[in-house]
């Protein structure tokens, strides 16, 4: 596991003071396709619950209530929040800590943690609140990123000479073995990986239209099925709660490499 830690964190900043800052100055959007495919991939029932966790400005929030979900979007930075209410005031916004969520156990019919877990001081507890909050026929979508992505870590490596670093405050990358362990051992069952190269097929006309001027996108989407799936940017994970954790002595001793951004 490769760890990057932004210069604030490393002086003593709290990572939700450091985000809070981050979030003044940036945003992390991505297209509706995107977020809109996630949801499918959970098959949601309409009128079902939908938490998610460290939901940023809370973009797939709002696409998963208009397809009739009851959506909740918690996240520990209030700069990200007010960016979502400001868009939606009929969804519910939550301040709080991944690592320590203010809900009963088996709360949710399903759970999204979409390139957040990577992020968390404690991942493993970060996973052990997925497993505690989903009902016990629920489930949970979590992508998290590859150390080896073909044509994300590996080929910015090549084109750069260093690792893809996008600002946070926390950064890890791992492979699909350890991600995979840090998911088990948090208490959850991984029903199947889908890889994620960062591309979708337009669900909207917006984004068609956003596709059609970046042909390069389509040539992407022709190389993304002939990748291992080891090889994939990111690993998108559907999880159940498991009858048991895996215990953390099961696995090798975790040691991740710190580098100070």
């Amino acid at each position: 596991m490769l760890e990057i830690r932004h210069q604030a964190v490393t002086d003593g900043v709290s990572t939700q003071d450091a985000y809070d800052s981050f979030y003044e100055e940036s945003e992390i959007m991505l297209r509706d396709s995107f977020y809109m495919w996630l949801v499918e991939l959970l098959k949601p029932i309409r009128g079902a619950t939908l938490l998610d966790i460290s939901c940023g400005q809370g973009r797939l929030v709002q696409l998963a209530q208009k397809r009739g979900l009851k959506g909740i979007g918690l996240d520990f930075s209030l700069e990200g929040l007010v960016r979502g209410a400001q868009l939606s005031n009929d969804v519910m916004w939550v301040v709080g800590d991944g690592e320590q969520i203010p809900f009963s156990d088996s709360s949710f019919d399903y759970i999204t943690h979409i390139g957040s877990l990577e992020h968390y001081a404690d991942f493993y507890a970060g996973a052990s609140e997925i497993a505690r909050l989903l009902t016990s026929d629920g489930r949970a979508c979590i992508l998290l990123p590859n150390s080896f992505g073909l044509i994300g870590n590996i080929r910015h490596v090549y084109r750069t000479g260093e690792i893809f670093y996008d600002d946070q405050p926390l950064q890890r990358y791992a492979t699909i073995a350890t991600w995979e362990r840090v998911l088990r051992t948090g208490g959850l069952e991984i029903e199947r990986m889908v890889p994620w190269g960062e591309f979708n097929t337009p669900r909207t006309l917006k984004d068609l239209f956003w596709t059609l001027l970046r042909p390069q996108k389509f040539i992407r989407a022709l190389i993304i099925p002939f990748i291992p799936k080891n090889l994939a940017n990111h690993f998108v994970f559907i999880c159940r709660r498991a009858d048991e954790p895996v215990p953390d002595n099961h696995y090798p001793t975790l040691l991740p490499r710190t580098i100070a951004s």
